[in-house]
């Protein structure tokens, strides 16, 4: 019988410096985990955000092997959050701390050698704002670096999976499933009244068009702190999701042009 290869480590924290360095002279990419620590309505616990970008970038990083190594650096836990705020539970940044907390480890990992950076974010609150430091950070390095949230990313196989929505949402469907196929007993009981519909935007007012923007708190749309369908989460779902959303972002990470395509 062959004997099965060794898998690559894939988390920084886990190698050596002298390890690291040897990576970095290879073209391996890392990848930055981005989320928050944010209320996720009556079931869930803060980690959710933080906790599945890092969990899709590890798997992400294995799936990769053999195509494009990767590495994986610890999760920021911290986004931008303020409009949790009123729910409780919540620890958010401001746009000039995330931007320079991303900016020093992406600094960091270039420092080292580094040339190909990724951001996969997964929240939603730092979609705006990461697009704008990714591209800041990539003017004054003139380095390749890229960003992404997960779910914009797999979007297609998220919509084939769910049942009640057509993406992921907050607290919903598709993060209490990861959650319940992840860490079961971080997620509490659900009750068929944990839903909130869509409405189009966490600006949008009823009445008012669409197209013109104003800032509010979540509270004002969900006072469970949720949107979407939590009740209809299943442990079954929550796995097919994450197998499908981690070999979306290996795909998309593995890409050459990504990496080569000029600034």
């Amino acid at each position: 019988m062959a004997k099965q290869a060794k898998a690559l480590e894939v988390r920084w924290d886990r190698l050596t410096a002298p390890a690291l360095r040897t990576l970095a002279r290879q073209k391996s990419v890392v990848i930055i985990p981005l989320g928050a620590t944010e209320q996720h309505g009556p079931h869930l616990p803060v980690q959710v955000d933080w906790r599945l970008a890092w969990e899709v970038s590890l798997r992400a990083a294995r799936l990769m092997q053999g195509r494009q190594r990767a590495i994986v650096t610890p999760a920021i836990p911290f986004g931008m959050s303020e409009h949790h705020m009123s729910l409780g539970g919540t620890l958010t940044l401001d746009y000039a701390t995330m931007a320079a907390v991303v900016g020093c480890v992406v600094r960091s990992a270039a420092r080292h050698g580094f040339k190909r950076i990724f951001v996969l974010n997964g929240h939603g609150g730092n979609i705006a704002a990461l697009e704008t430091i990714i591209t800041e950070l990539t003017i004054d390095l003139q380095l390749p670096l890229a960003a992404g949230t997960y779910w914009q990313i797999a979007a297609p196989s998220i919509a084939r999976i769910l049942e009640h929505q057509g993406g992921v949402l907050h607290a919903c469907e598709a993060e209490t499933s990861m959650l319940q196929a992840l860490s079961p007993e971080t997620v509490l009981p659900l009750k068929r009244s944990y839903r909130t519909p869509l409405v189009p935007g966490l600006s949008a007012i009823a009445g008012v068009n669409p197209g013109v923007y104003r800032w509010q708190q979540l509270s004002t749309r969900s006072r469970l702190g949720l949107v979407g369908e939590a009740w209809a989460a299943t442990p079954d779902k929550g796995r097919q999701l994450l197998d499908a959303i981690s070999a979306d972002v290996a795909d998309a990470l593995s890409h050459q042009e990504l990496w080569t395509a000029p600034i």
